[in-house]
């Protein structure tokens, strides 16, 4: 029997989908008798030390097992003398994130007409109807660094260099997802994080993949698709690139992590055929080698997940 991780944390990064998978948490904590703790404060991930430490202790003292879910950047359990839980998250492609983040800011989602009105209601019109291209092209701040610079930092965690767009913030956030990250799935492969989720994590996530897939539940997560998206042309696209270079360096190593942890299990899964990589400097990376056989079994590998 694996030991049963009674303390799990889902920092769940914003327009990533997070929204469907609490929409299935809610489900299951009903389901499975675990103690969702979900958080209704969504702008502020960054703490200052004491809200760290006000935030771990009411989060360690939660009835278990719980499950913790928040937007907030990496915390650090054990820093402050605590019990570092078990942490999952899902990320996406960082230019179809910000697009997603962008057009919701705006005009809301599917669950109401003036959703957008309520979330950004000081919003000026210009500023709301203001065309993608312009501003890409013409450097405004929405869609230019620091603000591009977006998923790494729920991965490096609060340190002030973890919001600074760079190679230390970038190795620090691989570090986390290595040692402090059960899983770190792709959203573009949803059903299959939610068959590793169940296979890893079957008190909080048994039958999930059955419950997304019933028509009923396909209804509910489809109120929270983002409308009246544009894309953006070729020119722009090719700078956001450019400017959240780091962010794609971060994405395609959870990417080749995640589909080694498909093989590993002998998941094998239909995908959609992947756009093209960005033409900068991240290097195509080397093919993963499969894992040998007799390396260790699926069982110890969790285990040892499990005693971090």
């Amino acid at each position: 029997v694996l030991p049963f991780p009674s303390q799990v944390v889902y920092n769940r990064v914003g327009k990533c989908g997070s929204r469907t998978v609490v929409l299935l948490l809610r489900i299951l904590s009903e389901k499975h008798g675990f103690n969702l703790v979900t958080s209704d404060i969504h702008n502020k991930t960054r703490l200052t030390k004491n809200e760290q430490m006000e935030l771990i202790k009411n989060i360690s003292t939660a009835e278990q097992p719980y499950l913790f879910t928040r937007h907030v950047h990496f915390l650090n359990f054990s820093r402050f003398g605590g019990d570092q839980p078990v942490y999952i998250n899902i990320i996406r492609d960082p230019v179809n994130r910000f697009l997603s983040n962008y057009f919701f800011r705006r005009f809301g989602d599917w669950r109401g007409e003036q959703n957008h009105m309520i979330r950004t209601p000081s919003m000026r019109q210009e500023e709301r109807y203001l065309d993608i291209n312009v501003c890409i092209l013409e450097n405004y701040p929405e869609c230019s660094n620091p603000r591009l610079f977006y998923i790494i930092p729920y991965f490096c965690g609060q340190h002030p260099r973890c919001r600074e767009p760079g190679e230390w913030a970038l190795e620090r956030a691989k570090l986390n997802v290595n040692e402090n990250f059960l899983l770190v799935g792709i959203l573009e492969e949803l059903e299959d994080v939610l068959l590793l989720l169940e296979r890893f994590l079957p008190h909080y996530f048994k039958d999930v993949l059955s419950i997304y897939k019933n028509p009923e539940h396909r209804k509910l997560g489809n109120l929270t698709v983002t409308v009246k998206k544009t894309v953006p042309s070729p020119e722009a696209i090719q700078i956001l690139y450019q400017r959240m270079r780091y962010e794609y360096e971060f994405y395609y190593y959870v990417k080749e992590q995640f589909h080694l942890l498909k093989r590993k299990f002998g998941l094998k899964s239909h995908i959609r055929k992947p756009h093209p990589r960005p033409e900068f400097f991240i290097p195509s990376p080397l093919e993963t080698e499969e894992p040998m056989d007799d390396e260790e079994d699926d069982e110890k590998w969790l285990e040892d997940i499990y005693k971090r």
